[in-house]
């Protein structure tokens, strides 16, 4: 049995949401070892001039508590 802790992270992106999510994980990977997986919360975006200007997420990255 393995014990596992989750953290919400925020990210956004000029490109679009999988790179807000991958600008997550990097982060995250940063401080946080042994990350198995990655769930999408949520998606907004903000918008200008009718355009999607920036992309955001909210990611639960789960990692291995060893």
């Amino acid at each position: 049995m393995a014990v596992l802790k989750v953290i919400e992270i925020l990210a956004n992106s000029d490109n679009g949401w999988e790179d807000a999510a991958k600008k997550a994980v990097a982060e995250a990977s940063k401080s946080v070892k042994n990350i198995k997986s990655v769930y999408i919360n949520e998606q907004s975006a903000t918008v200008e001039d009718g355009k999607i200007k920036n992309y955001r997420v909210n990611v639960k990255i789960t990692f291995e508590v060893k």
